[in-house]
């Protein structure tokens, strides 16, 4: 399953394009939406606003799914209209049984046209590897997340070692990573855990959201994660971007948001 370009490359190519580590999240709120656009129409208008500022999108599958066929056709014809150079990562946080799971990809890569997706550790591997069959898409697995009850499982010791869960998620991912397709999801409101795991983790891209709403420290995620090169990281901004205007100046101000956003990542990242 190898045809055209792979999600590195195309996140890389965006990220020196556009001079950006900013990754866009596409979490379409019906209620937050200016009065007489469609959802589609809305996702459509952030994208032609932001896109020479992203490394990469990121639409959330629950936003679409809760809406029902017309939802998931809509995430269908939102991915195809992505520029062919920006990858799309559905954040779906997948995670099942083997032959389950081949349908879960199926439907991500196949169906909805996706080039990266999340996925749920907690099978074991053999819930992750359908998805690391397609070998030009990037699965990121789910490694120290953003939200306030992460701590409950990812921060236990376990062990011989007595290492944080957390971080054996991180060296599992490193083992699954033949391929070179496998990133972790690694939460920007912990700067110092990020750290952590991209001494564990130097090559793998690390997709680091929390930016905005969850109140991340933007310059200390940053700094903490990128790699040697300073890059390898897509910050994530969903209803920051989203949400910065109302009504009919959406758009405007969402590229304002993006721009201030990638500035000040790069900022980060340079200092």
């Amino acid at each position: 399953m190898t045809t055209g370009l792979t999600f590195r490359e195309r996140y890389e190519g965006a990220a020196a394009a556009n001079d950006s580590l900013l990754c866009v999240g596409l979490d379409p709120d019906p209620a937050r939406i200016p009065d007489g656009l469609g959802m589609l129409e809305f996702l459509e208008t952030i994208v032609e606003a932001t896109a020479d500022l992203v490394c990469c999108y990121k639409p959330n599958a629950a936003f679409f799914e809760s809406r029902g066929p017309q939802g998931v056709e809509e995430l269908r014809a939102l991915i195809a209209g992505i520029p062919d150079g920006v990858p799309v990562l559905l954040d779906a946080k997948r995670g099942d049984i083997g032959h389950t799971a081949e349908h879960y990809a199926r439907a991500v890569f196949e169906q909805l046209g996706a080039h990266g997706v999340t996925v749920s550790p907690y099978l074991g591997r053999d819930a992750v590897e359908p998805f690391l069959a397609y070998e030009n898409h990037h699965s990121f697995v789910l490694c120290r997340t953003s939200n306030a009850g992460a701590g409950d499982f990812q921060d236990l010791r376990v062990g011989e070692g007595g290492q944080p869960l957390y971080m054996m998620v991180a060296a599992a991912a490193r083992a699954w990573n033949g391929r070179g397709n496998v990133g972790l999801v690694v939460g920007a409101t912990y700067p110092g855990e990020a750290r952590e795991v991209r001494a564990a983790c130097p090559d793998m891209l690390l997709l680091m959201p929390g930016v905005g709403a969850q109140a991340g420290d933007l310059e200390a995620a940053v700094q903490a994660a990128v790699d040697a090169e300073g890059g390898g990281i897509l910050v994530n901004a969903s209803r920051g971007v989203l949400y910065a205007g109302a009504d009919r100046d959406y758009a405007a101000a969402a590229r304002a948001e993006a721009a201030r956003l990638r500035d000040a990542i790069n900022a980060a990242r340079r200092d």
